[in-house]
């Protein structure tokens, strides 16, 4: 009889069948348990990553896929009073971008505006005691390239659905126009303007406004 083991080496069952003499009609089906290991899965690359939904990919650093053509699409200002809220936000704003695809530049400090404010504590007494107020607006930029208008769209709207309370966005976006559209605008002017007005015509039609103002 067989061992009690499920899975058996195929030189095992051999051997056994060769034993027991019967090997005529018991290897032709018998078949190998233990199969093969199966085919190592390739490697997933940085941007197949980055478009799947992992948990606990957010504690990470976002990927910045590499820009092509440094063709210009748009740039992303924001604006804090606090700067652990902007920090949040740009993280949040990099993880989208690496999700669609879009080539963007890593966050860039921008000078911080200081504001100082002398306020006087009383207006009669206390005129010569003032008290100092001081505010400062941190200011960070990203700039994306070499994406489609559509998918930097779409980038757009999902970051402003998911705003951080306290943070400001103004959004720059370049648009690609199309080949002969300089010819289409001279066009379009041209078809506006009234041909065949010749002098005689704007010499009767100002006789015709004199006419009626006298």
């Amino acid at each position: 009889m067989f061992p009690r083991r499920s899975c058996l080496a195929l030189p095992t069952i051999a051997r056994l069948v060769r034993f027991n003499g019967s090997s005529s009609h018991i290897t032709a089906t018998l078949v190998p348990t233990r199969q093969l290991e199966s085919e190592t899965p390739a490697p997933l690359t940085e941007e197949e990553f980055s478009s799947m939904i992992v948990h606990g990919r957010s504690l990470y650093p976002p990927l910045y896929h590499p820009r092509i053509h440094s063709v210009p699409v748009a740039q992303l200002q924001f604006r804090a009073y606090h700067q652990q809220f902007l920090e949040l936000y740009m993280h949040l704003v990099g993880h989208a971008a690496a999700a669609l695809g879009i080539p963007i530049s890593r966050p860039v400090y921008l000078p911080t505006q200081r504001s100082l404010w002398t306020v006087p504590r009383g207006p009669f007494v206390h005129k010569k005691s003032q008290e100092n107020f001081e505010r400062k607006v941190h200011k960070r930029a990203i700039k994306a390239w070499d994406a489609d208008p559509e998918v930097v769209d779409r980038w757009v709207r999902y970051i402003t659905r998911h705003a951080m309370p306290g943070v400001g966005l103004r959004v720059t976006q370049w648009k690609r126009a199309p080949l002969g559209i300089g010819q289409q605008m001279v066009d379009a002017a041209v078809g506006q303007t009234r041909m065949g007005s010749g002098a005689n015509n704007v010499k009767a039609l100002a006789n015709k406004i004199v006419q009626q103002e006298l």
